[in-house]
């Protein structure tokens, strides 16, 4: 499925079931992540991309747009530091790379055009 073809419908549109509203006494990143789950896709932002990668929701379609972010900027700083989207999403499950492996070579692409101080930017800011 080309998700570029589906950037006006929202999670709980592509990935059923929709999810109901968190309980009341939940976290803000449960409650976060639910709001996230409404906003269609061209509405995600890259801290929100983050978020949802992170926590392992909707990974089919949240990963093509993280990754067409880090095509264009490889170590983007998407909330916390520069390069958190590109962590969150290497460490994508291998499964969600077999259904889309030239997103992964793409992905491998950018991890290996990045300059060898990009590796240490991470631990050498602590």
């Amino acid at each position: 499925m080309n998700i570029l073809l589906h950037l006006d419908r929202t999670l709980d549109e592509l990935d059923p079931p929709r999810w109901p509203d968190p309980p009341s006494a939940t976290t803000h990143l449960v409650r976060t992540v639910h709001a996230l789950r409404r906003v269609p896709l061209h509405g995600l932002r890259a801290a929100d991309l983050r978020m949802l990668v992170s926590q392992g929701v909707a990974l089919p379609y949240v990963v093509p747009l993280a990754v067409r972010l880090l095509l264009e900027e490889p170590l983007l700083d998407a909330c916390f530091y520069e390069g958190d989207l590109l962590l969150a999403t290497v460490n994508v499950p291998a499964a969600v790379w077999d259904l889309a492996p030239e997103l992964a070579e793409q992905l491998c692409a950018v991890v290996s055009a990045l300059p060898e101080s990009a590796y240490g930017r991470r631990r050498s800011s602590r």
